[in-house]
């Protein structure tokens, strides 16, 4: 069975597949984001749909995460 490797792991070719619509990648047209994998079109339709990469995905946004020492506000 072929193998490949995209960000570091490893896959059958046959399981290299976007999270929402099980298409089948290649390595010129996936989008990798927190370890999932997608095509470019679901990648761009998750994230026009919340306005930002992390809450398409289930993320908490990244200007929430954001560790300020209050001193600086």
């Amino acid at each position: 069975m072929e193998r490949m490797a995209a960000d570091k792991l490893i896959f059958h070719k046959t399981c290299f597949c976007c999270k929402h619509c099980k298409k089948k990648l290649s390595l010129q047209s996936y989008a990798p984001l927190y370890g999932e994998f997608y095509c470019v079109f679901h990648y761009q339709q998750l994230f026009k749909r919340k306005g930002n990469y992390d809450e398409g995905f289930g993320h908490q946004q990244h200007k929430d995460r954001l560790l300020v020492d209050p001193s600086f506000l």
